[in-house]
């Protein structure tokens, strides 16, 4: 049976490791990297492509929920497992639409993870059961597409932020100001719900604008 190999994604160093340990005593498994932020969560996944991503939710920096995206915008095929402290339902539904295949507590028993890592790994989706119904019920729900409100110029700025152009970039592309490009981006943070640019970017290449 060939190894599942596991990218730890893990704020916390004393969780991480305790962690590393269960999963490398557990025959079949083996922890392959570790991250500390999205950021490097991200470029890890793409570097190593592990068998399983586990993720935790509040990262520093870019969140478990916009790394989870990124991997899934540049690799289709990753598996992400979100392990977080939070039973939020924003947190789960946020977690499910940009990816994740499975969604657990942290508090969740090592035999639990280790089945629901064999799981997720062999194709299924699994989320713990307490959350699981209440899951459901939100993505039954029609979605819209975040990018409707948007202006034309607002999308054609949200394409060059999301291909990584500053403001200064986008506004010499467009020929406009870069005060201009500024009330842009603010207007599209805020009808995209955006924390931030990067948010913006996830979300925009989520739904096929920005790409290379």
């Amino acid at each position: 049976m060939a190894t599942i190999r596991i990218l730890l994604v893990e704020d916390q160093t004393l969780m991480r490791q305790g962690l590393k340990t269960i999963l490398d005593l557990e025959p079949g498994l083996k922890v392959v990297g570790e991250a500390g932020d999205g950021e490097m969560g991200v470029r890890l996944a793409l570097e190593l492509r592990p068998d399983i991503i586990l993720m935790d939710v509040q990262l520093p920096g870019q969140s478990g929920v916009e790394a989870t995206a990124a991997i899934g915008a540049a690799w289709p095929e990753a598996k992400v497992i979100i392990l977080t402290t939070f039973d939020r339902d924003d947190y789960v539904f946020q977690g499910i639409r940009a990816g994740a295949l499975g969604y657990l507590l942290k508090d969740t028993p090592a035999d639990t993870l280790i089945e629901t890592i064999r799981r997720v790994h062999a194709g299924e989706v699994f989320i713990q059961p307490q959350i699981a119904s209440r899951a459901l019920r939100e993505l039954a729900q029609p979605q819209t597409n975040p990018l409707t409100p948007l202006s034309e110029r607002e999308r054609e700025v949200l394409v060059l932020l999301a291909q990584g152009s500053s403001n200064r970039e986008i506004a010499d592309r467009l020929v406009i100001t870069e005060g201009t490009v500024k009330t842009h981006v603010s207007n599209i943070l805020a009808k995209l719900q955006a924390e931030n640019r990067t948010q913006a970017a996830n979300i925009a290449r989520r739904y096929g604008l920005g790409q290379e």
